[in-house]
C-alpha cells in the first residue's frame, strides 16, 4: 500500500467526509399525490431530484470523484398510499429493484454521452408507456450529466487536475484507460443508490475492467504498482457511502463483487486483475467490496492459497462458489449455458444472471425446524418413513403457501436501472418484468437443526422406542422443564457435522422436491436454497424447543452450517457431511461457513494447508464456502472496550462487517460458534 492509499484509508475510516452531509428536507410523496404521479414518473422524478441536490465534494489526495452529501432519499409514496397499495399487492422487501447487478459492460463500452444518445434515439421510436419509461430514465441521465458537469466545474475551481481530466473524459466518450473505467463505473454505481436501488453488486469485476488494464499495460501508459495504487483508492469507493446504504445490519449493503470462474466458452478467465483485486483487499482490510471467488477442480492450490491470505487478514471472505455445481445446477433450472457461465452473486451469496434479469432470489425463507414440529403435530406415523412422507407433504404445502401469498407481488419501476440492462432498455419497461428470467429463491433456514431433529426422532421415537411422538412434542412445548435428562440424551445423539449425513442427505432431497413443478406468478420456476440470511435469528426467536435438544429461542446456524454447541471433529469432518448430500437441487445459494481459531495461521503453512482444505471441499461437491477466522477472547474485549476494536472485521452470515457495529444478539451468535484448528 502507497503512503498515498494509506492517507486516503485513514481519512475515510475518520469519517472525515461526513462533515460534509446534510439532511434533505424532502416532501415529495405529498407532491407526487397530489398531483397523482404514476409510479414510473415517481421514480425519475426523485432520483433526479437527489441528483439535482448533490453538491461536489472531494477528498484530498483522491483523483475517483463522486460521494453523497444528500444523507436521505424521498419517499415516492405517502403512508395512506403504501396503505392502500399493500391492500392490493405484495412487496418484497422495500418493493424496488434489489440483489442484482446492471450491465455496466455496454455502459462503459458505450460511454454517457453515447448511452444517452441510444436512449434518446429509442425514445423517438416509442410511444405511449414506452416513450413515457424513456424519458423517465432520461430524466434521471440528464440530472446525472449534471452533476457530473458541476464536478468538473468545481474540480478545475479547486485545482484537482487530475480528477477534472478524469471526469472530462468520461463526461465527452467512453473510457479508454483502466482509470476512466473506474470512475465511470463509480457514477453509475452511485447514481443506481440515489435512485433508491439496494444491494446492487459489482458483478464480475475482473472481466469487466481487464481489457482496459491490459491496454494500459500494453501501451505504457501504467506499471503494475500504479494499477494496484488505482484498484486500491476505486476500492475505497465503495466504504465512502456505504453506511447510507441500507441493510439489516452495517455492512449488510450488498456490494460483492465477484472473480475468477470461466468464460462463455468455459474456459478459465483468471487473470492478473484477478490476482490484484486478491492483493488490493488483503492490503486494504476493509468490508467493501465483499469478495467472492469461483473456483472448481481444476483451481490451482497455489490460487486457493491467495485466497486464504484474505482469510488470515480476518475479512471473512471470499466466499467461494464451486462452479463444478453451481453452473451444472443453473442449467438445470433452465439458464442457458452461456449465461450460467456468467454467474455472480446478489447481496451475499444467491446466485445471480448479471444485466439480464432481475430475479426476486432473496424473496422469502421457510423454517425447516417449525416444518418439523408442525409434521410432529399432526403426523400418525408409525415408522420413519411414514413421518418423512408426512414432512414432505407439509413442506409442499408450505411452498404451495407462499407462492399463493406472493401471487400478486409487485416491484416499483427504477427507470435508470432497467436502461442499464439490456432487456429493459430494450423493452422500454422495467427490468423486473421484462428480463430474460424470472426465477424466485426462498431459503431454506436450520437446515443442521431440522436434520438432527429427525435423526433424534427417527433413533428416540421409532428406533429405540425411548419416547413417543405426543410425549415428545409435549416436552418440548414445554421448553424440557423437568426433562433434563432426556435434553441431553438428544444433544448425544449423532450430529450433522460429526460424521453423520443421513438426514442431511434425506432433508435436502426433501427440500428440493418440494418445490417441483412449481410455478411463480411470473412464470418461473423457485430456486430452494440452503441459506438463512438473516432468518437463522428471526426464525428461531419464537420457535419452540426441538428434537435434536436446542431450546426454545435459541438460534439456528446461519445458512448451511452445524448446529450451535455441539461437539465437532474438526473442519475435515464438517466438509464431509455437509457435501454429502446433492446440492444441485438446492442452489439458490447458502454456504457452508467454518469458523477458525486465528492460532491456525501461526504456522509456516498455514496458507497452503488451508488451500487443501477448500480444494477438498471443492472435489465433494460443495456448493459455497466461507470461512472466519475469530478469536473468542477477543470478541469478548470488543464487546467491553469497542473503541479498541473499530475494525475488527467478522463474517455475520454472507456478508461481513465491522463486530462492534453489529446489534448484540449478531455478536453473540459469532461468539458462540466453534472455533476449529486446521488438521
Amino acid at each position: 500500500m502507497t503512503e498515498r492509499i494509506e492517507k486516503l484509508r485513514a481519512l475515510i475510516l475518520s469519517n472525515w467526509h461526513h462533515r460534509f452531509r446534510r439532511q434533505a428536507d424532502w416532501q415529495l410523496d405529498r407532491q407526487f399525490a397530489a398531483e397523482n404521479l404514476p409510479p414510473v414518473r415517481r421514480s425519475a422524478a426523485a432520483g433526479a431530484a437527489v441528483l439535482n441536490e448533490e453538491q461536489p465534494v472531494f477528498i484530498p489526495g483522491a483523483q475517483f470523484a463522486f460521494m453523497r452529501t444528500v444523507k436521505n432519499l424521498p419517499d415516492l409514496y405517502t403512508p395512506e398510499e403504501w396503505e392502500n397499495m399493500r391492500k392490493k399487492y405484495t412487496f418484497s422487501e422495500k418493493g424496488v429493484p434489489f440483489n442484482f447487478t446492471v450491465d455496466y459492460q455496454s455502459v462503459l463500452a458505450a460511454g454517457l454521452p453515447q448511452f444517452r444518445e441510444e436512449i434518446f434515439t429509442r425514445r423517438n421510436r416509442e410511444s405511449g408507456e414506452k416513450r413515457e419509461f424513456l424519458d423517465a430514465a432520461l430524466l434521471e441521465i440528464d440530472a446525472l450529466l449534471r452533476l457530473l458537469d458541476r464536478y468538473i466545474a468545481a474540480a478545475g475551481k479547486e485545482q484537482f487536475l487530475q480528477t477534472e481530466a478524469l471526469l472530462k473524459a468520461v463526461r465527452s466518450r467512453a473510457p479508454e484507460t483502466f482509470a476512466e473505467a473506474l470512475q465511470l463505473f463509480r457514477i453509475i454505481h452511485y447514481a443506481l443508490w440515489c435512485e433508491g436501488g439496494y444491494h446492487l453488486g459489482a458483478g464480475r469485476i475482473d472481466q469487466l475492467f481487464y481489457p482496459y488494464l491490459k491496454q494500459d499495460l500494453d501501451n505504457g501508459r501504467i506499471t503494475l504498482p500504479e494499477a494496484l495504487e488505482t484498484l486500491e483508492e476505486f476500492f475505497l469507493t465503495f466504504n465512502i457511502d456505504s453506511d447510507l446504504y441500507c441493510g439489516v445490519q452495517q455492512g449488510d449493503n450488498g456490494q460483492s463483487v465477484m472473480i475468477g470462474g470461466c468464460d462463455p466458452d468455459g474456459n478459465d478467465a483468471w487473470n492478473y486483475l484477478s490476482e490484484m483485486i486478491l492483493r488490493a483487499s488483503c492490503e486494504l482490510k476493509l468490508i467493501d467490496p465483499k469478495i467472492n471467488f469461483r473456483v472448481n477442480r481444476s483451481t490451482p492450490l497455489s490460487r486457493l492459497a491467495l485466497g486464504s491470505e484474505l482469510t488470515r487478514a480476518g475479512l471473512g471472505f471470499p466466499q467461494y462458489s464451486n462452479d463444478d455445481v453451481v453452473i451444472p445446477a443453473l442449467v438445470k433450472w433452465g439458464y442457458s449455458p452461456a449465461d450460467a457461465r456468467n454467474y455472480s452473486c446478489a447481496a451475499c451469496w444467491e446466485f445471480i444472471i448479471p444485466a439480464l434479469a432481475h430475479e426476486l432470489v432473496n424473496l422469502d425463507a421457510v423454517s425447516l425446524p417449525e416444518a418439523i414440529l408442525s409434521t410432529m403435530r399432526r403426523t400418525r406415523a408409525e415408522n420413519f418413513g411414514d413421518f418423512c412422507r408426512d414432512l414432505q407433504e407439509v413442506l409442499r404445502e408450505k411452498a404451495v403457501g407462499l407462492l399463493e401469498y406472493y401471487r400478486n407481488i409487485r416491484t416499483l419501476p427504477s427507470p435508470l436501472a432497467s436502461v442499464c440492462c439490456p432487456p429493459g432498455l430494450a423493452a422500454a419497461g422495467n427490468i423486473t418484468e421484462n428480463g430474460k428470467y424470472h426465477n424466485w429463491g426462498i431459503h431454506g433456514t436450520g437446515f443442521a437443526v431440522a436434520a438432527d431433529s429427525l435423526t433424534a426422532i427417527r433413533m428416540a421415537v421409532f428406533e429405540m422406542k425411548k419416547i413417543t411422538m405426543p410425549e415428545l412434542l409435549e416436552i418440548l412445548e414445554k421448553n424440557f422443564s423437568g426433562n433434563e435428562q432426556l435434553k441431553t440424551f438428544l444433544r448425544q445423539l449423532p450430529k450433522a457435522g460429526s460424521g453423520h449425513t443421513a438426514e442431511l442427505e434425506k432433508l435436502s432431497g426433501m427440500w428440493e422436491k418440494a418445490w417441483d413443478g412449481l410455478k411463480n406468478s411470473q412464470g418461473g420456476i423457485v430456486r430452494p436454497g440452503t441459506g438463512s440470511a438473516m432468518y437463522y435469528i428471526w426464525h428461531s426467536r419464537e420457535l419452540p424447543a426441538t428434537p435434536d435438544g436446542r431450546e426454545a429461542g435459541d438460534a439456528f446456524p446461519a445458512n448451511f452450517s452445524p448446529s450451535l454447541d455441539r461437539p465437532l471433529s474438526g473442519p475435515l469432518s464438517i466438509i464431509r457431511d455437509f457435501t454429502a448430500p446433492d446440492l444441485t437441487g438446492v442452489c439458490n445459494g447458502g454456504p457452508l461457513t467454518i469458523e477458525l481459531h486465528d492460532s491456525v495461521f501461526s504456522a509456516e503453512n498455514a496458507g497452503m494447508k488451508l488451500a487443501a482444505l477448500i480444494a477438498d471441499f471443492i472435489r465433494r461437491g460443495g456448493h459455497q464456502l466461507q470461512l472466519n477466522t475469530i478469536n473468542r477472547e477477543t470478541l469478548l474485549d470488543a464487546q467491553k472496550h469497542p473503541e479498541k476494536y473499530p475494525n475488527l472485521i467478522v463474517r455475520v452470515w454472507g456478508w461481513s462487517g465491522r463486530f462492534v457495529e453489529l446489534d448484540e444478539v449478531y455478536q453473540q451468535h459469532i461468539i458462540r460458534r466453534s472455533q476449529l484448528s486446521l488438521p
